[in-house]
């Protein structure tokens, strides 16, 4: 008679264990140490263990995403200089590491005209639109300079970039009121002027002679005094417009 009963406790022993840690894993308590006693046989311990775990501001920021733009919709800028920021990029610009999704080695010529259209978002969006706490604003200085060749001051083709067109043309717009507040600067090709340009023998800016038709008093246009009207035709014009004739 011993024996079943003992069968039986170590069957309800191996049952009530994974039930019981699946109570303790979901109920809310504080790290303490959990004891489980059999009817018949040893206890054993599942040691201490705490199973109430907040979730983490990142967790919580990538569940959110609405939260991580609020947090940086005044201030854009804030982004660049974050934690978060140098963890997915490093310090390589926000489109180094994009290739839009195409047939073949060779892209397309053009990008997509958008990304998102209304709720729906495409495959594999340029890096502004993948991007929720990448925004463009003018005073956003260190996001507009990765879309600006140091060595000419022109803004990178989106072909290069793979900015869509419609975050293309908001980028042109916030890097010319950039430059319009002096927070960008913007190179003027240099002219060379020759001495030649400002002396007063220039045949532009010397004295010219008169010409001979202004003293001859023959008229300016040489075509001009030689053209007589037809006398019908002047006729005509004037029966139309006789009411308005005086």
């Amino acid at each position: 008679m011993a024996a079943p009963i003992q069968g039986i406790g170590k069957i309800l022993c191996r049952i009530s264990t994974p039930v019981l840690r699946s109570l303790v894993i979901h109920k809310p308590c504080s790290p303490k140490r959990v004891t489980l006693w059999a009817r018949s046989g040893p206890a054993f311990e599942l040691g201490q263990h705490s199973f109430c775990t907040a979730p983490s501001a990142k967790g919580a920021a990538d569940d959110n995403p609405d939260e991580a733009v609020a947090r940086y919709k005044d201030t854009p800028w804030d982004y660049l200089e974050s934690e978060e920021y140098i963890e997915r990029y490093g310090k390589h610009p926000v489109w180094a590491d994009y290739r839009r999704n195409h047939k073949g080695g060779i892209p397309p010529q053009k990008t997509r005209k958008t990304c998102i259209r209304g709720d729906k978002i495409c495959g594999n969006p340029c890096p502004i639109c993948r991007d929720h706490n990448v925004i463009i604003h003018h005073q956003n200085v260190k996001l507009l300079q990765q879309f600006i060749n140091p060595y000419t001051g022109t803004v990178y083709d989106p072909t290069r970039t793979g900015v869509c067109m419609k975050q293309q043309k908001v980028l042109n717009e916030a890097v010319n009121v950039a430059r319009d507040h002096g927070l960008l600067p913007f190179q003027i090709p240099h002219v060379e002027f020759l001495g030649e340009d400002f002396s007063n023998s220039h045949d532009a800016v010397g004295s010219t002679p008169t010409t001979t038709c202004l003293t001859s008093g023959e008229p300016w246009y040489t075509w001009y005094g030689k053209m007589v009207p037809d006398e019908k035709e002047v006729a005509k014009v004037k029966k139309m417009y006789k009411a308005y004739l005086k």
